[in-house]
């Protein structure tokens, strides 16, 4: 055989391995990650619970979800160890989020206006009183029967006459 038709198939298996290798890195790291939870560490399970790890056992953790709420779970569902900063930031709500210059993000968008004190001026949004046909006129045409359904004419019979 010839170098050159066995090069597509030693391509093929040097990209297999390579990329089973990353992925048994990633077990390794994820399966040691499990391993390094201790009591009273935040977690986040794959389904996005946070939750404070209570007790360790071998293939189980019990969880705290809710004060005085405990849940047990299985070491694979826990997808993140959080360190403590990150996990009362995001229970808590402790710290405010900053932007990549560190300055406070706003909730809304009060303080792009300049100044929060001024008058808003108010728009209004109905139809002019001149515009508008009275209500009452509306109201007397349909209890008479007047509407152009209600007398059997369509809009080109309304038209003509």
């Amino acid at each position: 055989m010839d170098l050159i038709t066995l090069l597509p198939f030693i391509v093929l298996i040097g990209a297999m391995f390579l990329m089973t290798r990353s992925a048994k890195k990633k077990q390794a790291a994820a399966a040691q990650m499990r391993n390094d939870m201790q009591p009273g560490t935040g977690v986040r399970t794959i389904g996005g619970m946070y939750a404070t790890v209570k007790e360790v056992h071998d293939d189980t953790v019990l969880l705290e979800v809710a004060p005085g709420v405990h849940a047990v779970y299985a070491k694979n569902a826990i997808g993140a160890v959080l360190d403590d900063a990150e996990y009362n930031r995001i229970v808590h709500g402790d710290d405010q989020e900053l932007d990549a210059d560190g300055t406070v993000v706003p909730d809304d968008a009060s303080s792009l206006t300049g100044d929060a004190d001024a008058e808003v001026a108010k728009i209004d949004l109905g139809k002019d009183d001149a515009d508008a046909e009275p209500e009452d006129a509306v109201a007397k045409d349909v209890k008479d029967g007047k509407d152009a359904k209600s007398e059997g004419k369509t809009d080109g019979d309304a038209d003509s006459k």
